[in-house]
């Protein structure tokens, strides 16, 4: 069972990832990006691998040490529930990274590999994202000096 959930948790966040990468420029693809709700079908797995080792990873983070994460990552749920956590946490990351990306007017191309290699490596595509943001300015519409919090966004 918890072998299905660590496969089923991917899932659940790929098409949102494949919104982002794929049809980056499709009117709902940045309305979905902007809500933090997309996470809660893999929390939900999360939880339901997490409160069978509660004990375990309670002392995991707790009193972090090596020993202490090694034994939780040994029980199929505990490897499940971290799996699922970053899962959430990378998806969340991404969306950030997608929004950011269209209101600085970053090529779509460019930020389709950003994104593909965040779900791989996130902490190589936040560190490439993070760089590539610091040199880019935010993009803004004629005669509007405040850059749109999501391009192509509608004045309120």
């Amino acid at each position: 069972m918890t072998g299905a959930l660590f496969e089923i948790s991917f899932f659940l966040a790929a098409p949102f990832w494949l919104l982002m990468i794929l049809a980056p420029n499709w009117r709902p693809t940045a309305r979905i990006a902007a809500s933090p709700l997309t996470v809660l079908p893999v929390l939900a797995l999360y939880l339901v691998m997490a409160v069978p080792v509660f004990p375990e990873l309670w002392d995991a983070v707790r009193s972090p040490d090596l020993d202490t994460f090694r034994d939780l990552m040994a029980l199929a749920n505990g490897a499940g529930a971290i799996w699922a956590q970053v899962i959430a946490w990378d998806l969340l990351l991404g969306q950030w990274m997608f929004l950011e990306g269209r209101r600085l007017g970053i090529s779509p191309l460019v930020m389709g590999l950003l994104l593909v290699l965040t779900i791989l490596l996130s902490p190589f595509g936040l560190l490439l994202f993070l760089t590539l943001r610091a040199a880019r300015k935010p993009r803004t519409r004629p005669g509007n000096p405040v850059p749109d919090r999501v391009a192509g966004a509608t004045p309120a």
